[in-house]
């Protein structure tokens, strides 16, 4: 194998890779980037059995095809320090690679491909269209609430659902849930369902580097697939029971305020400072035309914030956990937030954009804090 490229499409392709692959594996072979060259291409695969890349690089001259296998930190980190413009890759007899640019030099030992495992290609059929922008965009307005706890290994993902021309992305970790869809190019022939887990999604918008690129997604029974015209990602499937999540938004409200959502989500992150981890609780006492915030806990003291709202529907007073109120209001995409409201025990609806819902779960706590 002996192959000439630029070195900062190879840091990037390094860089995108590198971030999928281990440090560490019982598994010592997927540690290492899988390097094929052919065809005057260059292909960088990594994968950590659960999520996998491939990533192509056009723009090179492929003197010798073949394919290598070598470590993937020492590799990217001495293509990411090197001062050239090229980067010559080359393998030297059976177990050794050389990464040369200009002067510098550096001599890696290689392991045997074919104890690297397969890696899916991106099937030539059943794709489905969508603006790359869209699909990052669903990504970050549901990933931060799914779950990060063990023992909620469904919740370890996003449920991704299509039927007919919308997509839909639910998140959630039992005490909150978000829900966001958009509108599809095409309508689909058949429903499409997958729980994809959050480190999958994260680096599918890792790989998108265009937000008007047009890049297909694939629903597999094992796994799914997004391809750019740079990579195709897999991920592996959760294979579990997602929530029903129908049954956590309310069908109808009776109550509601709106407030602007930055003046809020300052008020919030100001009583917060003094509750504990113990008493991680913040009252909202919503009455007409205001809200006030309070909190308090026995080691950091007390604290109260009042905010002008709109309000409509029944009094009351409702204790969260102040975390959850932050996040979704950081997310926000209204200068003015709608919180709607049953009663002090049910769940809270925040409207954060178009097709765009936050349910929070109220907490109870002792009257006063403690």
């Amino acid at each position: 194998m002996k192959v000439l490229c630029d070195r900062e499409q190879l840091r990037e392709g390094l860089s995108v890779v590198t971030s999928v692959i281990p440090l560490k594996s019982t598994r010592p072979a997927i540690e290492n980037v899988y390097l094929v060259a052919q065809d005057d291409s260059l292909e960088l695969v990594g994968t950590d059995l659960d999520v996998a890349v491939r990533y192509r690089l056009s723009d090179v001259k492929v003197e010798e095809p073949g394919t290598a296998l070598v470590p993937a930190r020492v590799t990217a980190d001495f293509v990411r320090d090197l001062a050239g413009e090229t980067v010559k890759l080359r393998t030297k007899g059976t177990n050794l690679f050389v990464v040369e640019s200009g002067d510098d030099r550096c001599e890696l030992p290689t392991v045997d491909p074919d104890e690297f495992p397969v890696v899916a290609r991106f099937p030539d059929s059943g794709a489905m269209p969508i603006q790359a922008g869209q699909f990052t965009r669903l990504v970050g307005r549901t990933a931060f609430a799914a779950a990060r706890e063990a023992g909620r290994y469904a919740m370890h993902g996003l449920l991704t659902e299509v039927e007919g021309d919308e997509m839909k992305m639910v998140a959630t970790d039992g005490r909150r849930l978000v829900l966001a869809s958009a509108a599809l190019e095409a309508p689909t022939e058949t429903p499409k369902r997958a729980i994809v887990p959050t480190k999958g999604m994260q680096m599918f918008c890792k790989v998108i580097d265009d937000p008007l690129e047009r890049v297909q997604l694939h629903f597999g029974e094992s796994q799914f697939g997004l391809k750019t015209s740079k990579a195709e990602v897999f991920a592996r499937l959760i294979d579990g029971d997602f929530p029903r999540y129908q049954a956590v938004i309310p069908p109808s409200t009776q109550n509601m305020f709106e407030a602007d959502a930055a003046s809020l989500h300052q008020k919030l992150k100001l009583v917060a400072n003094v509750t504990s981890v113990d008493t991680r609780a913040v009252k909202l006492a919503i009455g007409k035309d205001k809200l006030t915030i309070h909190g308090r806990s026995a080691a950091m003291g007390e604290a109260t914030a009042h905010l002008d709202i709109k309000f409509e529907g029944k009094a009351m007073e409702i204790a969260f956990n102040p975390d959850y109120l932050v996040d979704g209001l950081k997310n926000c995409e209204l200068p003015t937030v709608r919180f709607e409201y049953n009663e002090r025990n049910n769940p809270g609806k925040f409207t954060l954009g178009e097709k765009y819902t936050y349910i929070v779960m109220p907490i109870t706590i002792d009257t006063p804090q403690a």
